[in-house]
């Protein structure tokens, strides 16, 4: 197996260091574009053909599609290329200098996920003077961890194709085939303020909006017994109500008040169908209350996902890790993939446990067993 792990610590180091944080919060919203400009520049020395997809229209974000060989079929090996804001005092070494102690990597984006890229092209290194019978395409995306919008364009566009993509967020090495959607809500209640004296003056926003919680945690209830999937540590959809705000002052009838809340479907559920249901619950007691109320969707929606069990992909993951693939509470690019017709898992180096917290880091002896992994794919799928 032909593995530099200096190059591979080289390489990591430049990805952390190079900031790419995506957010809901404007004010932490980087671009990725000069994470994608340092991947381009490896592949390309590597003898790939490589296509840069701009995600924004100012170009900061961006795609990248990197091509050995060519050709129908092959393999996908993809991630994305942002990471979450940090805060910078909670951590023990500078989070954009990739630190080594105890054997492990830290630094962010260490785990989740820039450290797959480079262990991605050390196993497409061995492969680069053997001609492929399909192609390799590595993928990396941009926006993952707010509005998933790298991959949506892709969807969009219709590329890559392959038969299969293997997307490299943290699962210690075990394959994935399996997780919840995501589906965040604002419910906009506007009634009449008015002197809280007289309730004929007004009509109460937060009454509503009470009746409003307890048909949503009505709605949660029939969901747990109408879906269940047993491959889920928590075996049925969950629907958490968030944050609530309303009013502003004891003495005056509510006028108008918000509801966010989470719904995450399993795979055997439809975010569509229940988003509708919903609706039409609000508004039969919109009618009730003679009021006004809206339901928005807060960002756009992640559809579960889900790879039949007996698909070539799986059950060659399954016999290559010794691991039954299993499934996750947290949402990825996969169902975005799998659209373009690619039979699609998720299984990569680190641990999700370690992502989205100070400190993060990836175990140094994940990186030769990814490597060797991912070579198995590459010679089965592209060779």
């Amino acid at each position: 197996m032909s593995y530099s792990e200096k190059l591979v610590l080289s390489r990591l180091q430049q990805l952390v260091a190079t900031p790419s944080v995506s957010s809901t919060d404007k004010s932490w919203d980087q671009g990725n574009r000069p994470v994608i400009d340092l991947l381009a520049s490896w592949l390309a020395d590597m003898g790939f053909a490589t296509e840069i997809m701009a995600v924004t229209e100012d170009g900061r974000k961006a795609n990248l599609i990197a091509t050995l060989g060519s050709g129908p079929g092959g393999l996908v090996l993809a991630g994305h290329t942002d990471t979450v804001p940090y805060d910078e005092g909670r951590w023990q070494s500078d989070p954009l200098s990739l630190t080594e102690r105890d054997q492990r990597l830290y630094g962010l984006g260490s785990t989740d996920m820039k450290g797959f890229f480079p262990l991605a092209l050390a196993a497409a290194s061995q492969y680069l003077d053997t001609p492929l019978q399909q192609p390799l395409i590595i993928l990396a995306t941009a926006d993952e961890e707010s509005s998933m919008n790298g991959a949506r364009a892709l969807a969009a566009a219709g590329k890559p194709k392959a038969r299969a993509a293997i997307i490299g967020e943290p699962t210690s090495l075990r394959p994935v085939r399996m997780h919840k959607g995501i589906m965040m809500q604002a419910v906009r209640i506007t009634g009449q303020a008015g002197h809280s004296s007289n309730p004929a003056l007004g009509n109460s926003a937060l009454e509503a909006m009470h009746t409003v919680m307890g048909e949503l945690l009505t709605f949660r209830q029939e969901l747990a017994t109408r879906y269940s999937n047993p491959l889920f540590d928590i075996a049925y959809p969950t629907l958490n109500l968030g944050c609530i705000h309303g009013g502003d002052s004891p003495n005056r009838i509510c006028g108008r008040t918000e509801l966010h809340f989470d719904l995450r479907m399993t795979p055997n559920g439809d975010n569509e169908e229940a988003r509708a249901e919903v609706d039409r619950r609000l508004q039969a007691i919109a009618q009730q209350h003679s009021i006004d109320i809206s339901l928005d969707s807060l960002v756009k929606h992640i559809p579960p996902f889900e790879q039949n069990a007996d698909s070539e992909l799986v059950t060659l993951a399954e016999s290559l890790t010794g691991h039954t693939a299993s499934a996750v509470a947290f949402a990825t690019e996969a169902p975005f993939l799998q659209q373009l017709g690619m039979e699609t898992i998720v299984m990569g180096p680190g641990s999700i446990d370690r992502a989205h917290q100070p400190d993060e880091y990836m175990e140094l002896e994940q990186m030769r067993p990814c490597v060797s992994l991912l070579q198995s794919f590459i010679e089965r799928y592209c060779l």
